[in-house]
């Protein structure tokens, strides 16, 4: 070991040599339950996860600005090793062009509905068009991330020019859940759309978190 080397790790604390031994995850506070699930199973201790607020979900010009401020913060607090736990999200490639700028890694795919599926697996589909999709959270959160940012509690006639080429809803399912299956089917219906339930795990998060 180097002398300067040497000199930099007995300068350090312990508190900043477990920072910088650990995966700073910025993610999505609508992946949340899924992440700590993954973590918990497999005892990814070494995983630090931050959250935005899970309604940037349906404000993806949200995102990326907050996730230049996260980044930022992070490598100020010691974190060597930072990963971003969304997709492209909606966000027209500006989370690619943060995470190429600050060398970093981000989940694979464009969206959740893609790396539950698994992103080969989705994009290999081709009745899914004119699917709505739910995942686990979406149909605990149906009305407060549907329904009423739509203003679909206050003028039901939107539904028909929200939806109207929509064919069915697709539950994408993290967790055999008899309750939120009824949920689900319970927005199908209040849509106005064919129900389909499709068990997914956690698909490619589970395998892109194993991984950091």
């Amino acid at each position: 070991m180097d002398i300067d080397r040497q000199k930099a790790e007995t300068n350090t604390s312990p508190n900043e040599r477990v920072i910088a031994q650990k995966v700073h995850v910025i993610a999505c506070g609508a992946i949340a339950r899924e992440i700590l699930a993954i973590t918990r199973i497999n005892n990814l201790d070494h995983i630090d996860l931050h959250c935005f607020p899970a309604i940037y979900h349906s404000y993806p010009q949200k995102i990326a600005p907050a996730l230049e401020e996260a980044i930022a913060d992070a490598r100020s607090r010691g974190f060597k090793k930072i990963f971003v736990g969304y997709a492209d999200c909606g966000t027209g490639g500006d989370i690619d062009k943060i995470c190429e700028r600050e060398e970093i890694d981000r989940l694979s795919g464009p969206h959740c509905y893609s790396f539950f599926s698994g992103n080969e697996a989705f994009a290999a589909r081709e009745d899914d068009v004119t699917s709505f999709f739910l995942t686990d959270f979406l149909a605990r959160q149906f009305l407060s991330f549907v329904v009423v940012p739509l203003g679909l509690d206050r003028h039901p006639e939107l539904k028909e020019i929200y939806f109207g080429n929509y064919r069915k809803v697709v539950y994408l399912s993290q967790e055999e859940d008899p309750a939120l299956q009824e949920k689900a089917k319970a927005a199908a219906a209040y849509l106005g759309l064919d129900y389909e339930y499709r068990f997914t795990g956690y698909g490619d998060l589970a395998r892109e978190l194993l991984a950091v």
